[in-house]
């Protein structure tokens, strides 16, 4: 290992065991509550890290597959949403609502910080939804089929697509007009990649997919991390971030699979999953908590008071434009568990809040609350979304099902 290329051995192993226990500690609180394997992933972070115990620190290896984790969690995002399936009144109405809570989080963000560039990002943060937390909730409770699911789901897309979008536009640091040639041209290639990945495959590239598929070969899975680094390369060429890349490539990569029967389908989904929630994206999540700046948050009550704030923010910004906006046929308690559905929010804030850190954006105490306030909206908003619903058992998985996206993934 080069000189210049620091790792520490210490790190490098309570990285990983903080990665198993995450899970473990999740299951046995299972039959009183259900969290999220990401919160604790990022509790363990903090408690291994430099503001806790000061056993574990970032190095450049560590910090290096963080990103590799970063991106594949908005590559997974990505290939989860089923645009097909959401398209219509629901999408609009999920992208009105959003399109008002950035118009009410830009003004919030200004009051918290007026300089422009650093409130937009505390804004944006607020319009996010973590449609794979609750996701699978949604479906051992039976209702991502029904037309309540649809309009949960498109709330959820739209609050995953249309941040990372916005991220990339504020971060690219370009005047207007060359954002909209930028962004003009990256449409382009993404409507060149998904018209080509919706063209039928050749005949030899569905023997090789088959014949590789529990081989070293492993030809579908090579395809994806092909088509993930090409993305991920043409949105940073383009001065992009590399978030809307990857999540471009999911959305690209789901298409490319959609017509392998269904067998070989899942076999493939399971190995990016394993890639993905078995080593990466953990990965990212523990290293955030190691960042995360504890001290700056219970050192200073005020920041320390911004967490219940915050929360009420996320109700206020996301969830109440999301239940107003529902069909007029939806009841108030079905409005309100939409609403509860749609402020839940974790993975992007931890994702947007740690770009925004790291380009001198957001102060570290100021990301410290709003990543404890998506903590505890994770812990409370889909449970009380449940009850008004009438489900007030905790989500578990069914057995044999198995499904597409874990609970931490977003």
């Amino acid at each position: 290992m080069s000189a210049d290329f620091e790792v520490q051995p210490l790190t490098l192993i309570l990285v990983p065991a903080a990665a198993v226990a995450a899970p473990l500690i999740a299951d046995r609180l299972l039959r009183w509550i259900a969290v999220p394997t990401v919160v604790f992933e990022i509790l363990l972070g903090v408690l291994i890290g430099p503001d806790a115990l000061n056993w574990a620190h970032v190095d450049d290896l560590i910090d290096a597959l963080s990103q590799f984790g970063l991106a594949m969690l908005m590559f997974l995002a990505g290939y989860e949403i089923d645009f097909a399936r959401l398209r219509g009144r629901p999408l609009r109405r999920a992208g009105t609502a959003w399109l008002i809570s950035v118009a009410v989080a830009l003004v919030v963000g200004a009051v918290i910080n007026p300089k422009p560039l650093d409130g937009a990002f505390t804004g944006l943060v607020l319009t996010t939804t973590a449609l794979g937390t609750i996701l699978p909730i949604l479906r051992d409770a039976g209702e991502l089929p029904t037309p309540f699911g649809s309009l949960v789901m498109a709330t959820g897309a739209v609050g995953e697509f249309g941040p990372i979008i916005a991220v990339a536009v504020l971060l690219s640091g370009n005047s207007a007009g060359r954002t909209a040639l930028i962004l003009a041209a990256y449409a382009v290639i993404t409507a060149v990649a998904i018209g080509g990945a919706r063209r039928p495959r050749p005949a030899w590239m569905t023997r090789l997919i088959r014949r590789t598929l529990r081989t070293s070969g492993q030809f579908a899975v090579r395809t994806v991390i092909l088509v993930l680094a090409t993305m991920v390369a043409a949105a940073v060429w383009l001065e992009l971030d590399m978030l809307l890349g990857a999540f471009t490539a999911g959305i690209v990569s789901r298409l490319l699979l959609s017509d392998i029967p269904g067998p070989a389908e899942e076999v493939i989904e399971a190995k990016l999953e394993g890639i993905g929630f078995g080593f990466l994206v953990p990965v990212f999540f523990v290293v955030s908590g190691m960042k995360f700046d504890l001290e700056a948050l219970i050192g200073d009550p005020g920041t320390l008071l911004l967490v219940p704030l915050f929360v009420v923010l996320l109700l206020a910004v996301r969830g109440l434009p999301a239940a107003l906006l529902a069909p007029a046929g939806l009841g108030r308690r079905d409005r309100g568990a939409l609403g509860l559905y749609g402020s839940t929010a974790l993975p992007l804030v931890v994702v947007i809040t740690t770009i925004e850190v790291d380009a001198g954006h957001l102060p570290s105490s100021t990301s410290a609350a709003l990543v404890g306030a998506g903590m505890v909206s994770v812990l409370l908003f889909p449970l009380a979304a449940q009850r008004l619903r009438g489900d007030v058992r905790p989500p578990a998985a069914v057995e044999g099902d198995r499904p597409r996206v874990n609970a931490e993934s977003w």
